[in-house]
């Protein structure tokens, strides 16, 4: 039977810490520090006979040692729970019952490894072991030194002259331009008139030869062309036409006649069925035609301008109100790009003016398809 005075109540835990055992007093006096193992509950003893030769107990230890009575306490519970024959369990004890805790010894710190003593007596301590994450590939040559080049000082020499540029009109010009068609720049008939076709064609060339790209003629570019190019041929300075001239209509046959032809773009000056001179021409647009029949010269203005448009119109025949035959520096700078507002354009400048000397007041002007 079980000693309800003593606190145990046959489940293997503790009762209440406030009952006292006068038994466990004379117990305690007679085993002071005796320590007992709780038997592993997960292996159930087979027999009470042999349960209790498999009592461990712990030898004595003075820096863990409980009080007696607590002690005491502890063993009788144990040897009740052995002859009782309690089996494996989950433990339901008081909540201040605690399994007994295994002290744990510490580890012990790893000497540290010290290089052999060096002939001054200094010991040193060995290097520390590689980091895993540092590279053991060997360190990278330092790059070579280099010298500084001293920065180049900014040409003082002033660019060269510019000898001909948009707006130039003249016979170097003109060879200018037959120079720049023999290699292949300018596609057209010289003109004599530097506009922006011919401003494109020396960018062109200076380009492809590594010059300064700025469509204007100086003195490197206009040596350098020279110097690819031979003399031009007065067949390629002045050619009679770029378009080949038309049959005549009927009405140019006699007289003096301006015979203009707007299906070949060209006009020619007759006399009695005879071509004197031929030039290109250029006529108006859709929205300010130029008009179309039969018309005579009325009036010649050799440095004229525009009232309505103000702009140059030089070599004026005028045959029909405010439409002339006249030179016309858009007509050679950008061909048949642009259009007039209804007069008949000429792009030769030369050929113009040797034709307004020779056209009188009355001519006959013919405009036809």
């Amino acid at each position: 039977m079980v000693d309800t005075d003593s606190g145990w109540d046959g489940r293997g835990g503790r009762g209440h810490r406030g009952a006292r055992d006068t038994r466990g007093a004379h117990a305690a006096d007679a085993i002071p520090n005796l320590r007992v193992a709780v038997p592993d509950r997960r292996v159930a003893a087979p027999d009470r006979r042999t349960a209790l030769p498999n009592l461990r107990v712990a030898a004595p230890d003075r820096r863990t040692a409980l009080p007696g009575r607590r002690v005491a306490a502890v063993s009788l519970a144990a040897l009740a729970a052995l002859a009782t024959g309690c089996g494996p369990g989950t433990a339901t004890g008081a909540p201040d019952a605690s399994p007994p805790v295994r002290p744990t010894q510490a580890a012990a710190p790893s000497p540290t490894r010290t290089a052999p003593v060096t002939d001054d007596a200094k010991p040193r301590t060995a290097p520390p072991p590689p980091s895993p994450s540092a590279s053991t590939a060997p360190p990278a040559p330092a790059p070579a030194p280099t010298t500084a080049r001293p920065a180049p000082e900014p040409s003082t020499a002033p660019p060269p002259r510019v000898l001909m540029r948009t707006g130039s009109e003249s016979d170097r010009v003109r060879e200018l331009q037959a120079r720049l068609r023999q290699i292949g720049h300018f596609g057209r008939n010289p003109t004599g008139y530097y506009g922006s076709v011919t401003a494109d064609a020396v960018r062109s060339f200076q380009a492809k030869r590594s010059l300064p790209v700025t469509g204007s003629t100086d003195e490197v570019t206009w040596q350098r062309l020279l110097a690819m190019t031979r003399v031009p041929k007065a067949a390629e300075l002045r050619p009679p036409t770029e378009r080949p001239l038309a049959a005549p209509d009927e009405r140019c046959l006699k007289g003096r006649v301006l015979c203009i032809s707007k299906n070949s773009r060209t006009l020619a000056w007759m006399i009695d069925g005879k071509v004197v001179s031929a030039m290109d021409v250029r006529f108006g647009s859709e929205y300010t035609p130029t008009r179309e029949g039969v018309f005579e010269v009325f009036w010649k203005s050799r440095d004229h301008v525009s009232t309505l448009y103000d702009t140059p119109m030089p070599y004026a025949l005028f045959f029909s109100g405010g439409q002339a035959v006249h030179y016309s520096a858009d007509f050679a700078a950008n061909g048949y790009g642009g259009a007039s507002h209804g007069c008949v354009n000429v792009r030769d400048k030369k050929k113009v003016a040797a034709l307004f000397d020779q056209v009188r007041t009355g001519d006959k002007v013919v405009v036809y398809w």
